[in-house]
C-alpha cells in the first residue's frame, strides 16, 4: 500500500492560512505551524475586541454626556434619571453626539428633562 501525500490539497490549505497571516511578523507569516497559531489567536482577539470596542464606546459616551451635563449644572446620573421620568428616550450615543456637536440642543434636552 502506498503512502498518500498531502499534495495539492495540503498546499492549497497552507496557502489559505498563509494568506490570512500575511501581515504578521517573523515566522508567523511564512511557517505554516506558526502561521496557523497566529491565525487562531488573531481570530480570537478580533472576536473578543469587537465586544470590548462596544464597551469602550459606551464609556466614552457616558464621559462626554457627564461633562456636558456638569456644564449645564447637573450630573450624568441625575440627568439619566430625570430623562426617564420625563419619558425622553434618547440613547447615550445620540446624547453624546448632541453634547459634542450641538450644545444648544443638548441644553434644551437637559432643560426639558429637569422641568
Amino acid at each position: 500500500m502506498a503512502r498518500v501525500k498531502g499534495g495539492f490539497k495540503a498546499r492549497r490549505r497552507h496557502n489559505r492560512i498563509l494568506a490570512i497571516t500575511k501581515g504578521q511578523f517573523g515566522a508567523r507569516n511564512h511557517s505554516i505551524r506558526r502561521a496557523s497559531e497566529a491565525r487562531l489567536h488573531a481570530l480570537w482577539y478580533a472576536y473578543r475586541d469587537r465586544r470590548y470596542h462596544r464597551r469602550e464606546l459606551r464609556r466614552l459616551w457616558i464621559i462626554r454626556i457627564n461633562a456636558a451635563a456638569r456644564l449645564s449644572g447637573t450630573t450624568y446620573s441625575t440627568l439619566a434619571y430625570r430623562m426617564k421620568l420625563a419619558n425622553i428616550k434618547l440613547d447615550r450615543k445620540v446624547l453624546a453626539d448632541l453634547a459634542v456637536r450641538d450644545a444648544v440642543a443638548f441644553q434644551a434636552v437637559v432643560h426639558s428633562a429637569m422641568a
